[in-house]
């Protein structure tokens, strides 16, 4: 403990650091220990994905020109996915990590856990940094992207056209199954594609491991304040994890609109044949990120509850009190009534008594929300200009706003 009386573990909690890949990453000199060399390890995994490719396909004759439907320097979902997303994934890390780092001394700072719930929340801490630091979770992963992995992507994902990674070819026996890859087919197939597939899904484990840490944390009892300015009492912080994942969010978005690009370029679809998916894709991310923090709408809904019928007592004891004073005849004789402290304790008592009334069950707002949303769709919207010319999209702009 510090000399504050706090664990360390409660100082150090990340869902990001940990696991055997960071560990490889920290020998391989691409991150220090909080997760410096953001750049170096963005260059790394870009030189591993994308530029093979790039070498393999100009090498190949596949990188431009009309040998295939769909050439390299065309194929804008290869170039979204290993020169943005990847990317991303990887910034979300440090950003991720450094956002969330303080949250849980939040909760011993606040003093949300009552001692006799102590135990518990640092049993909390200890079984998220035992399943942080899981090997056989990363094991499952790799598992899950050369085994499921390899077996949807080419039937529900990749273009069924020739492309500058593999020719259509329903008599070929090598996976994926249909599909004859070229030189730079195998080395997406088989290394870039997979390495993508597993940060992506890792990003998941450890959004399982914070939604994990919250179960835990909502078990324990919490001593939450119903007058916090906060509205949430006292657990207003939590609201703001949840931008922490911004960079998760549009990493999604950007996966998304690079695979509808495709289909719309390539295939002839328009963007209002995957309305479904866009949706379906929003809500989900926003189930992942907000919907953990509904864990604690027990604890605040009791709160509110509570709240209200213990501050309404005070509030009838003063006001009967007042009443009796000022207005019943049995004030001091002498007493002004003007600079009374008894007018000022009235209107702060009725403020207190109106911030428990406020109070919210769920620690997040509608703005939140729709942030979010944005913030998934904002990858999407350069589609819009599939659908109606620049100059038509503007005016309908300048129409909604003016």
């Amino acid at each position: 403990m510090d000399a504050t009386g706090l664990r360390k573990d409660s100082e150090d909690f990340s869902v990001v650091l940990g696991g055997p890949l960071y560990q490889m990453v920290r020998r391989a000199h691409l991150s220090g220990d909080a997760l410096e060399l953001m750049r170096r390890r963005i260059m790394f995994f870009t030189l591993v994905t994308w530029l093979p490719l790039l070498v393999l396909s100009v090498l190949g004759g596949r990188a431009w020109g009309d040998a295939v439907r769909v050439p390299f320097l065309f194929d804008i979902e290869v170039h979204v996915k290993f020169l943005l997303t990847l990317p991303l994934l990887i910034v979300a890390e440090l950003v991720v990590h450094q956002r969330m780092r303080p949250v849980v001394r939040q909760f011993l700072e606040r003093d949300l856990i009552p001692p006799g719930s102590r135990a518990r929340f640092d049993a909390a801490i200890a079984a998220a940094f035992r399943l942080r630091n899981s090997v056989a979770a990363e094991v499952v992963i790799i598992v899950f992207v050369f085994g499921f992995g390899l077996f949807l992507w080419p039937r529900y994902v990749a273009l069924d056209v020739s492309t500058w990674y593999a020719l259509p070819a329903a008599d070929h026996w090598l996976p994926p199954a249909g599909r004859q890859l070229s030189a730079a087919g195998w080395w997406f197939v088989y290394v870039a594609n997979p390495l993508a597939q597993f940060v992506l899904l890792r990003w998941y484990f450890r959004l399982f491991v914070w939604i994990r840490f919250l179960w835990h944390v909502r078990q324990c009892a919490l001593s939450l304040v119903p007058t916090h300015p906060d509205r949430v009492g006292g657990l207003g912080f939590l609201s703001g994890t949840v931008a922490a994942f911004a960079p998760v969010l549009l990493a999604h978005g950007t996966i998304l609109s690079a695979g509808i690009a495709n289909r719309i370029f390539f295939r002839g679809a328009t963007l209002l044949d995957f309305k479904v998916e866009i949706v379906i894709v929003v809500v989900f991310l926003l189930i992942i990120v907000l919907g953990p923090l509904l864990l604690f709408l027990p604890h605040l809904a009791a709160a509110r509850r509570i709240g209200l019928r213990e501050y309404g007592t005070l509030a009838q004891h003063y006001v009967r009190e007042f009443d009796d004073k000022w207005l019943r005849g049995r004030a001091p004789t002498g007493e002004p009534l003007m600079g009374s402290a008894d007018i000022q304790s009235l209107a702060d008592l009725g403020n207190s008594y109106e911030i428990v009334r406020e109070m919210r069950t769920i620690p997040f707002t509608r703005d939140t929300v729709v942030q979010l949303a944005v913030i998934t769709l904002l990858p999407v919207t350069p589609l819009l200009l599939t659908m109606v010319s620049l100059e038509e999209l503007l005016k309908k702009l300048l129409q909604i706003l003016l």
